[in-house]
């Protein structure tokens, strides 16, 4: 099973993920969004991130008005805060943006279960393979990604995978319990 679905992990990870624990906790970011069933997902979650990362927070709305109202409502007032409404891959996506105490928080809303968001998947995609090799695999992805390449695309390359990085890395072959995930 992964740890993900929850933030527990974090309190006792590497120092950028105890130090966004200590965020979000301090700020009750994932009890204001508890309604959406919230969860952190992207680079810091599995220990890739690098200095410029956000904290990415995906959760399932089901009116995207009642989801930017109460948005400007809880964050309105953080530094830097921006709500709009765009696709991501081929779905109604409300984006929030703000900073904490100097770090970058991005909220994403889909009228989707937050464990069969992209986002999601993809993350789990990726703790899977990470498990699967060394650690030069992980610095190797990491330096990628300190070059300014996106997460997805710095997995395929390595993995010497051709096409749409977002899409080609869904069917990667994954050896996995049936209880493990189900997406």
């Amino acid at each position: 099973m992964y740890p993900f679905t929850t933030i527990d992990y974090l309190e006792h990870g590497n120092q950028r993920q105890k130090q966004v624990f200590e965020l979000l906790t301090k700020y009750q970011l994932m009890a204001k969004l508890e309604k959406y069933h919230p969860l952190v997902v992207g680079t810091i979650p599995l220990g890739i991130d690098v200095p410029q990362s956000d904290v990415d927070i995906i959760c399932e709305i089901k009116d995207p008005d009642d989801f930017r109202k109460d948005l400007q409502s809880k964050f309105g007032g953080e530094k830097w805060f921006s709500i709009k409404k765009t696709d991501l891959h081929n779905k109604p996506t409300i984006v929030c943006r703000f900073e904490l105490e100097g770090l970058p928080i991005e909220v994403f809303g889909q009228d989707m279960p937050t464990e069969k968001q992209l986002a999601f998947r993809h993350m789990i995609i990726e703790y899977h393979i990470l498990k699967k090799f060394d650690d030069d695999f992980k610095e190797k992805i990491i330096e990628l990604k300190r070059e300014g390449m996106k997460t997805e695309p710095a997995f395929t390359k390595l993995l010497g995978l051709e096409g749409n990085p977002y899409l080609v890395l869904l069917d990667y072959p994954l050896e996995k319990r049936e209880d493990e995930f189900d997406f």
